[in-house]
């Protein structure tokens, strides 16, 4: 008994702190709208006066430290503003009052036609490892498996067989082309920007890397765009947000190996 009670009190403070803000603190509810698409979502300010009193309470403080960060400029607006993507890989240490931390490092990422990319990589950072620290319930918090685009077995081959009869094939090409039509569709969301070229050129990108195909892509409910050439900004940032989850495309090649 008597070794048991030494090693408690050897124990460094900041695991007792961390269990008692978990008990403290209580699921943070998706309460803010996203006014364009309809959605909703949990802000940085709801999880910092979620967590604040049980953090004073248990005397635990946070120190972020930005270990990576890349900036890229994606592109311009209709309105001619320029679209920067910034992503930053952050560490945050979790400290309690002996001084005892727990590290945490998480990747953020921030799209903004300003100058404040960089905060949004580090606000969504910040939220996210208070979320895994925490173990904070946010009420709805999707499956990332369920996010995730699944890839067409029919497409992951990039050889075709050829067959003899070559004419219907032929016939059938020109369908492809279809997808990309001339005009913006009547629906296109008023006051939100369409996506550039350089974001189209992108997602194609992606497209090649992953094995996803347009349909698949433009087959989610959060998706506004009839064709990938007509997708809002809206709609590239949010499916920018699901390739970064979407595995490599395996060829045969490496499932033979």
């Amino acid at each position: 008994m008597e070794q048991k009670d030494i090693d408690i009190q050897k124990t460094p403070q900041i695991y007792r702190a961390i269990t008692g803000v978990i008990a403290d603190v209580g699921y943070v509810a998706k309460d803010k709208p996203n006014k364009q698409q309809g959605w909703m979502y949990r802000s940085v300010d709801d999880v910092f006066n979620a967590l604040h009193p049980a953090l004073a309470k248990n005397k635990v403080f946070i120190v972020p430290r930005i270990l990576e960060r890349s900036c890229e400029v994606i592109g311009k607006t209709q309105k001619g503003a320029t679209m920067v993507k910034v992503v930053c890989k952050i560490k945050f240490n979790f400290f309690a009052e002996d001084g005892s931390t727990v590290e945490a490092v998480i990747v953020g990422e921030g799209l903004d036609t300003g100058d404040k990319a960089t905060n949004k990589a580090m606000a969504v950072a910040y939220k996210y490892a208070c979320f895994q620290v925490f173990c904070i319930p946010t009420e709805e918090m999707s499956d990332p498996d369920a996010e995730s685009l699944e890839l067409d077995s029919s497409k992951q081959d990039k050889k075709e067989p050829v067959k003899k009869n070559s004419s219907k094939k032929t016939a059938e090409k020109p369908q492809v082309k279809k997808e990309a039509p001339d005009d913006v569709p009547e629906n296109y969301a008023k006051g939100s920007d369409q996506a550039t070229p350089e974001m189209i050129q992108t997602i194609r990108k992606e497209q090649k890397r992953t094995g996803v195909t347009d349909r698949q892509i433009l087959g989610r409910q959060k998706v506004t765009g009839k064709s990938i050439e007509t997708l809002t900004i809206d709609d590239f940032k949010y499916i920018m947000s699901i390739f970064e989850k979407t595995p490599d495309l395996r060829r045969e090649d490496d499932r033979n190996e």
